[in-house]
């Protein structure tokens, strides 16, 4: 044989033995067909899998439609996978990217349904922790970009949705200053109370229990001598919640 054709031959034996269809068999997918793969286990529930996909359409296709759509499709797999720093990431690195796409309402509302599926944070789901010790930022961090959904986008068809969850959010962080507020009222740590008391009232108009931080404001300063604050701050409970039981309580408070 000659050394030319010993050569040759030489390499095709090495190239087959190299090659294993299994592995090789991606590769050559077009783009269209891993994101095929990548949908349907997502249609599937089959959320890791239809990860692994759309990374892998991404690292062999970076660039076209088919890399923007699995940027966006990603968002959703990682929330409905339960990776809420991954889901995150992945819509602000989308945002970055792509500001004025046709459906960036859809990933702000992503964003906020993240947050506000893990709004009290991963600990209560194994601990029973009082409302003075739970961390309400990504509770805030909803609030802010359901705010800022319906601000920039009124027509988008997530609004409605985003302002229902707008007032559920309002409500459990009123809710969470005022049991705070009671927290330290119990342990006699009145001005760190006054101050919880007066977040209700300043920042959560509307709530359900902003006449139960005018009670703890009155009661605070009629403690503390504060007799003037402690008349008008009445005064306002008794104008826009004259049935609540509060006011007996307050007017009958006797400071030793």
């Amino acid at each position: 044989m000659k050394p030319i054709t010993l050569i040759i031959t030489l390499c095709l034996f090495l190239s087959g033995c190299g090659s294993d269809p299994k592995i090789d068999r991606a590769e050559t997918w077009p783009p269209e067909r891993f994101y095929a793969e990548a949908k349907e286990h997502l249609e599937a529930g089959d959320y890791s899998s239809a990860i692994s996909s759309y990374e892998k359409l991404e690292a062999h296709y970076p660039l076209g439609k088919y890399a923007q759509q699995a940027q966006l499709d990603i968002i959703y797999a990682y929330y409905k996978y339960e990776e809420p720093e991954s889901a995150i990431l992945a819509a602000d690195r989308f945002i970055k990217l792509y500001p004025r796409h046709s459906k960036i309402d859809y990933v702000y509302y992503l964003k906020g349904l993240v947050y506000f599926q893990y709004n009290w944070g991963s600990l209560d789901r194994f601990l029973p922790l009082e409302h003075s010790q739970r961390d309400p930022s990504a509770a805030n961090q909803a609030l802010q970009i359901f705010s800022e959904l319906v601000k920039r986008f009124p027509k988008s068809e997530y609004n409605q949705d985003a302002r229902q969850r707008i007032v559920y959010l309002r409500n459990l962080l009123a809710n969470h200053e005022l049991q705070v507020a009671i927290f330290y009222m119990k342990r006699g740590a009145y001005v760190a109370a006054a101050n919880r008391a007066k977040t209700v009232v300043k920042s959560y108009q509307g709530t359900q229990v902003v006449p139960d931080a005018l009670v703890i404001l009155a009661k605070v300063y009629k403690i503390n001598g504060l007799n003037a604050l402690a008349v008008s701050t009445l005064k306002v409970l008794k104008l826009n919640y004259p049935n609540h039981e509060g006011i007996a309580v307050v007017e009958n408070l006797v400071v030793k």
